[in-house]
């Protein structure tokens, strides 16, 4: 009956144009993969007792709008991202209970504004650590989670359920490159430069960073999940050669355009 019924779940999912999704033991939150690990009262079965099992679904960021970051092209497509994750989420909720399976949506981001973060910067659930559960990816020195499919440029959401499911497992093989990047990329210089979670990115430079590109219309900021090398998203459109994020770099007309994004839509500096 499980098995049958994640593959229902499944269906449904992609009916829906999910197809980035897999499906976390609960228990695995007991068992940390790293030494530092997040306090007990963010397990999921501290949330709800009643959770079984957790079904994460993500959307891929597109990479040529990501590539103007930040632009309101960006923003745009992050607002409609975020949207999209909490519909699909609550309606694959609705759909597990109207059929006896109690379940729940957690919104993407769980908190109401990046001024409640300068006090407690986290969620109450951490989405990108139940999609490693659920064997979608694998963590990277940009402290984000990196996929086959996008490397980090994904957004994930979560469903909690009663319905026991068969369960997905972690990555064995790390996606992160170690190339730096990220590091060397982030304009507020947030990323520490080692492995994730030996030292954890600047959560308040981060912050900080996105408020005054909110105040301009054109957050977040994304360059680190931008110049990640991982995914395969980079085929499709033809973005295999890195250095086309560097200033003297090849392809200028890309870059042009770019430019030509970000001058309208935003506030200027």
């Amino acid at each position: 009956m499980s098995e049958k019924l994640r593959e229902k779940i499944f269906e449904k999912a992609a009916s829906m144009d999910v197809h980035l999704i897999g499906v976390a033991d609960p228990e695995a939150w007991r068992s940390p993969p790293f030494d530092v690990w997040m306090p007990e009262e963010f397990y999921p079965s501290n949330i709800w007792p009643d959770c079984r099992s957790v079904i994460v679904i993500g959307f891929p960021i597109s990479l040529p709008v990501l590539e103007s970051t930040p632009s309101i092209h960006y923003h745009e497509l992050y607002k409609t991202v975020n949207s999209l994750l909490d519909q699909v989420a609550y309606r694959l909720s609705v759909f597990l209970s109207e059929m006896g399976h109690g379940s729940f949506f957690i919104p993407r981001d769980g908190y109401g504004s990046l001024s409640v973060l300068k006090d407690r910067p986290m969620a109450f659930f951490s989405h990108k650590h139940a999609a490693y559960f659920a064997g979608l990816g694998t963590f990277g020195m940009n402290n984000t989670l990196l996929t086959k499919n996008y490397g980090p440029r994904v957004r994930f959401t979560s469903v909690f359920t009663s319905a026991k499911l068969p369960y997905d497992l972690p990555l064995e093989s790390q996606l992160c490159t170690r190339c730096f990047r990220c590091i060397k990329k982030c304009p507020v210089q947030a990323l520490p430069g080692k492995d994730y979670p030996e030292a954890l990115m600047d959560k308040e430079r981060c912050r900080a960073y996105h408020e005054k590109l909110y105040a301009r219309h054109i957050s977040p900021c994304g360059i680190c999940i931008k110049v990640c090398p991982v995914g395969e998203d980079r085929e499709l459109f033809a973005r295999t050669d890195m250095l086309v994020y560097e200033h003297d770099g090849p392809r200028r007309e890309l870059r042009n355009g770019w430019k030509h994004v970000q001058e309208y839509g935003g506030k200027k500096e």
